[in-house]
């Protein structure tokens, strides 16, 4: 079970980073201070969350792996 959690996370992890490439290009082309600039900076901040937040629960597996630590 664990292997399918730590597969589908790294998958999300993934789409998440393509996510935020595209977020990246749309900004781009927006004047910084746009209301839709605003949007997207607020989407391009909860995506890196999400991102960090994976990448922690990856880390603590591995972590717990390491450690030998079952469950």
């Amino acid at each position: 079970m664990i292997e399918y959690i730590k597969n589908y996370l790294n998958l999300h992890i993934q789409s998440l980073n393509q996510d935020l490439e595209n977020l990246s290009k749309q900004m781009d082309y927006l004047d910084p201070a746009s209301k839709d600039f605003a949007e997207l900076d607020f989407e391009y901040n909860y995506t890196t969350g999400q991102v960090n937040a994976c990448l922690h629960i990856m880390g603590v597996i591995a972590e717990r792996e390491d450690s030998g630590i079952d469950g």
